[in-house]
């Protein structure tokens, strides 16, 4: 007997999307300016670890000063999402985390997806900016792990470069290798504000 079912669209639902050059150099200097003036934490994970997370944050609020830059990244996400994925999104309902990853204690963050329990539930989408150029830091590759018999193998290189921006599902389990020179800096947002459908 045939089946008769409504025809769904189909997704790129383990790929990245990414945008060149999404800031340019004065909006860079403008969210480097900004910046300065918020305090440093030492990042854990969601679990409270430190040995797979070695990097320095601070958390962008959601204030009319920063509205600019979550309407900003909010674009990408809409476009890459109607390009890539199709998911409900309803909100960015979490603060930018601004990171740092030093050479100096090789700074990295292990494998990991971007969901999680409770409020870590609601991510779909997750947005990375670059802030450093190329010639800044050496390592610090994001990578994407495409499955298999190791993590070290099978995984997509992210584009790097200041103002690039990549989007990605938040399932997605990826990493920040050590950083062995110089200094990474990058900010994630993550949206969604509801379950995946």
């Amino acid at each position: 007997m045939k089946a008769h079912t409504f025809k769904t669209p189909e997704n790129h639902a383990t790929d990245f999307y990414y945008f060149d050059n999404g800031f340019d150099s004065v909006e860079l200097e403008k969210i480097s300016k900004m910046v300065g003036e918020l305090p440093f934490y030492n990042a854990t994970t969601a679990a409270g670890e430190i040995d797979s997370r070695k990097s320095k944050l601070k958390w962008i609020p959601q204030t009319k000063e920063w509205d600019w830059l979550y309407e900003k990244l909010m674009m990408f996400a809409e476009t890459a999402n109607n390009e890539m994925w199709n998911f409900d999104l309803i909100s960015a309902p979490e603060n930018i985390q601004y990171t740092e990853y030093h050479g100096t204690n090789m700074g990295e963050y292990g494998w990991h997806q971007d969901i999680g329990p409770n409020e870590l539930s609601a991510r779909k989408v997750s947005i990375t900016v670059q802030l450093s150029d190329d010639t800044e830091y050496e390592g610090g590759e994001l990578l994407f792990w495409m499955g298999g018999n190791s993590l070290e193998n099978n995984n997509l290189i992210a584009p790097r470069g200041k103002g690039t921006v990549v989007l990605f599902p938040s399932y997605m389990v990826h990493a920040v290798k050590p950083v062995t020179k110089g200094i990474r800096k990058s900010f994630v947002l993550w949206l969604g504000g509801g379950h995946y459908k």
